[in-house]
């Protein structure tokens, strides 16, 4: 007797199913395709947008071995439209790759300019605004006042740029005509080992040349 009635609320529950589908089922298949494209859509995306970092690389790439022939003039050119296409990532390395460029080409003004504009953008993270800052001083140190140029690098000495920031501090010193301070500041620089070997090597030379 109990097989009878464990079957009958078999069927009810079959019956019961069948008419829920029946009411409900075109919802439940609709969410369903809704949840794969979703899920479709953000995967294709995100490859979207991996082939465009990665074609915004090697356009840098390619960018950058025009200034390593010279062609600067390009090189700007190229690195601006990079910047003009994004904001971030390598836009934001092109924008100030093109700066530094015309800050040591014949757009010193324009180039100082952008470089100050970026090291004052809230926007941008704070280690590219420090690295403008850096920039700015090296290719601005013939013509600002010796001072100006120390504390403006001061505040960058701690961080990840110091090794540019010590030697733009010490071109300064130079500049200022404090020989004893330029020796110091150069000699750091000569026995840093974590310094990078051609600076290592031009501030070694430099400590030669104070010395004799």
């Amino acid at each position: 007797m109990a097989d009878i009635f464990q079957e009958i609320d078999e069927d009810l529950r079959r019956d019961r199913a069948a008419k829920l589908w029946a009411r409900y089922g075109k919802y439940v298949i609709a969410a369903a395709v809704l949840v794969v494209a979703a899920t479709a859509a953000g995967v294709g995306y995100q490859n979207w947008r991996l082939q465009q970092y990665q074609a915004r690389g090697l356009k840098y790439a390619e960018t950058a071995g025009l200034v390593r022939d010279g062609d600067n003039a390009k090189a700007i050119a190229g690195f601006e439209a990079i910047a003009a296409e994004d904001k971030a990532g390598y836009g934001l390395l092109a924008r100030i790759q093109a700066a530094a460029l015309k800050a040591k080409s014949d757009d010193k003004e324009g180039g100082l300019a952008a470089l100050s504009t970026i090291a004052a953008d809230g926007a941008v993270d704070p280690v590219y605004r420090d690295l403008a800052t850096a920039l700015a001083g090296l290719y601005s140190v013939d013509e600002a006042k010796p001072e100006e140029t120390i504390a403006r690098m001061k505040p960058l000495v701690d961080g990840p740029w110091h090794f540019t920031a010590l030697e733009v501090t010490a071109l300064a010193q130079l500049k200022a005509g404090d020989k004893a301070a330029a020796l110091k500041t150069y000699q750091g620089l000569a026995d840093d080992l974590g310094a990078p070997a051609s600076l290592r090597t031009r501030a070694t030379e430099i400590v030669n040349g104070l010395k004799n």
